[in-house]
């Protein structure tokens, strides 16, 4: 291939993961401003971010088989018309209805970008050292839009009205589909491509359910119907997915996937990577905002360390690859996430920047470590007719892994902040304590109101940082030790039998 359409291949695709990984946290500083340009409540606003996290969720799963059926390149430049075409709805919506829509429809056609790009790129570098620097490249990307999201919506507001969060994604895509079109070479593996209706009906259900569940988590509470309920059915789908994978031909979740105890790894790590790693942003940006008292702005502005330096590390993944062994990379990568995340939980509402910057550099090093490590031994364990399978799955466990966290997270930052903010009404001699806390946590509504309490409110906020960082980090080293730990049992039993089969053979 030219160099030339190998650049506008590479270019293509970044811009694609970028549109789709962009709008996961753009909208968060314009829902302000929605709220009262669309005349909506509190619901329908945390709707705006949910409609897209659930669709990407949902159809993350089903996507890879299309491309192996119908071509990467016709689906992927499919998905990104899509996506320009849903952002293009979402701009024009005068009500809350039709912006859900419109959100939707990016996020089914973020389902099928992310993973998408991954066999794209695979396929176009068949040389490992010139694949590892283009996934270090596209991951960078990746990195880019997850830090920039909340700066740059901030500004698109503040200068222009919060159409602009979405109508900026359709001069992007115009230019991805005319690169990609002329760069992309189209392959497809139809012979090996999953047929699997029912199969892609049930990922969507239970993938769907599963999301709406945990997302409820931060709305109802763990135990409330509202999140028993879909998480209840999701069990009942995936139960029937799993026995449908079992006994079709060509299933859209081939069971090989759990029978290669390395690939079954690798996987577990990248839902980690997106429960602990990527969730990460949210809590970082909550602490800088409303435990240290920094603007939208402020925040974006002091996360770029981490940006700066998992870009860099992306950029060089590939001479780095070419000197460490994949899997030490993997090692370092999920190890510096945790021991960062874990050092974050001693941060409090006072912490100066420096070190705050200085955890948000290594931190970045780590995720820029770790993406293109797990997304490259994934697509080198799996054949090539399955790269948009592998893909998928590894990606869908990400983003499931991500919303997890994030719900999950949440919830623990949430209680453990109220904890602390009621005991500190306690110890204040309020008569209604738990009411203002929650008021306080919940709805910010005490904090606005009551300066005079504001560092308590502040603290509490670091409060609950500190345990959901602190659960991310020691996840994130648990899989570094499990990847250490198994990576020398193998070594040890590759020895024993070579041992064995040396001793048996004739002197």
């Amino acid at each position: 291939m030219p160099r030339s359409r190998r650049a506008a291949l590479v270019l293509a695709a970044c811009l694609g993961t970028f549109l789709a990984t962009l709008d996961i946290s753009i909208v968060n500083v314009a829902l302000p401003t929605l709220q009262t340009a669309l005349d909506t409540d509190i619901g329908g606003l945390q709707w705006v971010v949910n409609a897209y996290a659930l669709a990407l969720s949902a159809f993350m799963l089903s996507a890879g088989p299309l491309g192996d059926r119908y071509g990467h390149k016709r689906v992927w430049l499919a998905s990104v018309v899509l996506f320009t075409a849903g952002s293009v709805v979402c701009a024009c919506a005068g009500s809350i209805e039709p912006l859900l829509i419109g959100r939707a429809i990016q996020g089914l056609a973020g389902a099928l970008l992310i993973p998408g790009a991954m066999p794209i790129l695979t396929h176009a570098f068949p040389d490992a050292r010139e694949r590892a620097r283009a996934i270090g490249g596209w991951s960078a990307f990746s990195a880019l839009a997850l830090i920039l999201g909340p700066l740059v919506g901030g500004l698109l507001v503040e200068h222009g009205g919060w159409q602009n969060i979405f109508l900026v994604n359709v001069p992007i895509g115009i230019v991805t589909v005319l690169l990609g079109a002329w760069g992309i070479p189209e392959r497809r593996h139809p012979q090996h491509a999953a047929f699997d209706p029912l199969g892609q009906v049930l990922s969507v259900v239970w993938l769907g359910l599963l999301t709406y569940g945990l997302i409820g988590i931060g709305e109802a509470g763990a135990l409330h119907v509202k999140v028993l309920a879909p998480l209840a059915c999701a069990a009942v789908a995936f139960v029937v997915f799993v026995r449908v994978e079992t006994r079709v031909e060509r299933p859209l979740l081939p069971v090989w996937l759990f029978r290669d105890r390395q690939l079954v790894r690798a996987n577990l790590a990248s839902f980690v990577l997106g429960f602990s790693g990527y969730s990460s942003l949210f809590f970082l940006s909550l602490f800088l905002q409303q435990a240290q008292g920094r603007t939208p702005a402020e925040a974006g502005w002091q996360l770029m360390p981490q940006f700066v330096m998992t870009a860099i590390t992306s950029m060089l993944f590939g001479r780095i690859a070419a000197r460490i062994p994949l899997h030490a990379l993997m090692v370092a990568g999920y190890g510096l996430i945790g021991a960062m995340l874990a050092v974050m939980a001693g941060f409090g509402a006072s912490t100066p920047y420096l070190p705050v910057g200085v955890a948000l550099a290594v931190l970045g090093i780590g995720m820029g470590l770790a993406v293109p490590a797990t997304g490259m031994t994934v697509m080198e364990l799996a054949p090539a007719e399955r790269a948009g399978m592998a893909s998928a799955t590894m990606n869908a466990l990400r983003q499931t892994g991500m919303s997890m966290g994030i719900a999950v997270l949440g919830s623990m930052m949430s209680v453990g902040a109220l904890h602390r903010m009621t005991a500190a009404m306690q110890a204040a001699g309020s008569a209604q304590a738990d009411t203002l806390a929650r008021q306080a946590v919940m709805e910010h509504v005490f904090a606005a109101g009551r300066p005079a309490l504001l560092d308590a409110y502040r603290d509490a906020m670091a409060h609950g940082f500190s345990i959901a960082v602190l659960c991310s980090g020691i996840l994130s080293i648990g899989v570094a030790v499990m990847l250490m730990v198994r990576r020398e049992t193998e070594k040890q039993s590759g020895r024993a039998t070579a041992a064995c089969v040396t001793s048996s053979q004739p002197e």
